[in-house]
């Protein structure tokens, strides 16, 4: 396992090597996940782009000295001041990932964000636009604050996270069960071991923060604006059977950047699919990743010009 130290906090993270199309593809994992569920789109994507994935702040391999993190300069972007200033918001996460970015020396990067994953790449994107050349979000959407529904998903998350224990990942046939959950193509009994193994792993505090601090009012009414500000191209990949996050909640945060209103549009719907596009179909996914980047080639960098 590789680790790099960013803002004081170890970082686990997986680098292919650099390609001659100078392609840099970073995926970001969504909640209680961890940068493995990646693994099957990168396998196919690695031999033409480089491929950086990570484990986010108190997820996966990432969960130690959290508090030893360092506050980063303040930010004066156009919606920061209306953000979350918590450790576990989207910004702080975002800021993380333009740091990491940074040592890793990786000045035009594609982000692709799973979920909570894809809103962190969306703020990441506007606040770093010098660093990120588009984003694609994989079952990401928003926008939309319904208060009774927004309470239950937040009080059936906490309970996930507060009720969880090591031992549940020796409990019989328990992992078939997460094999199916959230998802429309049955995903094997790997997966579900692995859903086990990172439920158990997640840092409490940033488990709880992160899925708190994600859902708010205000959080959610920003993001169709972060979205707006854009000037990359930003597309989302949606499972027409995704009962966490359902289409016409895809379609509503689409609706908000200039290239749902173009011909071709910004939405590109996989079937059948769930909740978990990337292990569901990573070939439709890997597919249409290759697609995006086909309509937007890399800018040249002063490097190579």
């Amino acid at each position: 396992m590789t680790s790099i130290n960013v803002l004081g906090v170890p970082h686990a993270y997986t680098l292919t090597p650099a390609v001659s199309s100078g392609q840099t593809l970073v995926f970001i994992h969504g909640w209680l996940l961890s940068r493995q569920y990646w693994q099957p789109v990168i396998s196919q994507l690695s031999p033409d782009c480089q491929c950086l994935t990570y484990d986010l702040r108190g997820f996966g391999n990432s969960t130690q000295c959290l508090h030893q993190r360092q506050s980063p300069p303040a930010d004066h972007s156009r919606f920061y001041s209306n953000a979350s200033k918590s450790p576990f918001g989207l910004v702080a996460y975002a800021l993380d990932l333009i740091e990491l970015l940074k040592q890793l020396e990786l000045t035009q990067a594609w982000l692709v964000g799973h979920s909570l994953g894809g809103s962190i790449a969306l703020w990441a994107a506007h606040l770093a636009p010098e660093l990120i050349q588009g984003v694609i979000g994989v079952n990401v959407g928003g926008g939309i604050y319904l208060h009774e529904a927004f309470q239950r998903f937040r009080s059936a998350g906490q309970q996930i996270v507060n009720f969880r224990s090591p031992w549940l990942t020796r409990i019989p046939f328990l992992e078939l069960a997460f094999s199916r959950m959230m998802v429309t193509v049955p995903v094997g009994k790997r997966w579900g071991k692995q859903r086990l193994l990172d439920l158990t792993l997640a840092q409490s505090e940033a488990a709880l923060g992160a899925l708190l601090e994600s859902t708010t009012e205000a959080e959610v009414h920003l993001l169709p604006q972060v979205v707006a500000s854009l000037s990359q191209p930003v597309y989302f990949l949606a499972g027409q059977q995704d009962r966490v996050m359902e289409l016409k909640y895809v379609h509503h945060l689409a609706s908000f950047h200039a290239l749902f209103h173009q011909e071709a549009g910004n939405i590109l719907e996989i079937s059948p699919c769930g909740h978990l596009a990337m292990v569901e179909q990573p070939q439709a996914v890997s597919h249409h990743i290759s697609q995006v980047l086909e309509r937007h080639p890399s800018r040249p960098t002063r490097a190579d010009s």
